[in-house]
């Protein structure tokens, strides 16, 4: 593990620039290397649209997500999934941590399907959160350390290639990382896992037009009442909610990313006026499309 900073000015730069960074909700943000204190931002409910890393080089830290209570003690990374509410709830005296934030979709055109396994674990993870050691610690404080400012690099085309790069080799290694822990941790349900990962990437590639459990299971020669009932219990979650979920992030997307109409979004996600998107959009987010935009903005 890469050894704290004694550098106090330094220190002090990197955390207003990680405060900056949340603040703004910029596309990364990066303590560039450790830090001992908090951003005041996520010292109270924080909603983070991030895949997020939080590694605790020494000390611990108490958090929750979603207000669920964790804690992070020396040596162990927090993986915190996107769309959830973190909030750091107490620090010890010596705590020192390295914390990465990003959004996947900047680099999703390029990855592909090859970020369906972490998109798996955000999804059938109920907590949206999970700490623990993996090994491979010092890569990753070696990742958030070359991740960094990558606002002041926008303007170079190299520097913003490579920038991207680094973060596509980091989804690498998380999906790997990611992949390990859920087959470790399904050894009883080894047939019933891959075909979870399948049904995902299947989801994926046909979410905005087809919608039924009968669909999916014919595509994996199951009978929908067996896909039905094997889904809920490995994941928690019915096939129609997954699918669900799939569509309401790519609608928050368009929104947030994208000056499509309501009307040009409903038809990109196969709905068969924006009136059935909208009453979709509010039941399972409680915010009409119009208004959910209006408050991101």
């Amino acid at each position: 593990m890469e050894p704290f900073s004694t550098d106090r000015e330094d220190s002090d730069k990197r955390l207003k620039t990680l405060s900056d960074a949340l603040s703004e909700h910029r596309d990364l943000c990066s303590s560039e290397g450790v830090l001992d204190t908090f951003p005041q931002s996520l010292l109270t409910p924080y909603y983070t649209d991030y895949v997020g890393l939080i590694v605790c080089v020494r000390g611990e830290f108490g958090f929750s997500v979603n207000k669920k209570p964790f804690v992070a003690h020396e040596g162990e990374t927090a993986f915190i999934s996107e769309s959830s509410q973190l909030s750091i709830d107490y620090v010890s005296d010596d705590v020192r941590y390295m914390l990465l934030f990003y959004k996947v979709e900047p680099i999703r055109d390029i990855l592909g399907n090859t970020v369906v396994t972490m998109r798996l674990y955000s999804m059938i993870d109920p907590s949206h959160c999970s700490v623990w050691t993996t090994g491979d610690e010092a890569d990753i404080a070696c990742y958030i350390s070359l991740l960094t400012g990558h606002h002041r690099i926008q303007e170079d085309t190299f520097a913003s290639n490579e920038h991207k790069l680094l973060l596509i080799a980091l989804t690498y290694r998380l999906c790997s990382l990611f992949s390990n822990r859920l087959v470790q941790n399904s050894n009883a349900y080894g047939r019933k896992f891959e075909t979870l990962v399948n049904l995902v990437e299947l989801i994926s590639k046909y979410y905005t037009r087809h919608r039924s459990v009968v669909f999916y299971a014919d595509k994996l020669c199951l009978s929908p009442k067996y896909l039905s009932s094997m889904v809920k219990s490995v994941c928690g979650y019915t096939v129609q909610e997954l699918v669900f979920r799939a569509i309401v992030r790519r609608a928050i997307f368009l929104m947030k990313n994208t000056n499509n109409t309501i009307q040009e979004i409903s038809d990109s996600l196969s709905f068969p006026n924006p009136s059935a998107f909208g009453t979709f959009f509010k039941k399972q987010t409680g915010l009409s499309p119009k208004h959910y935009r209006n408050a991101e903005q």
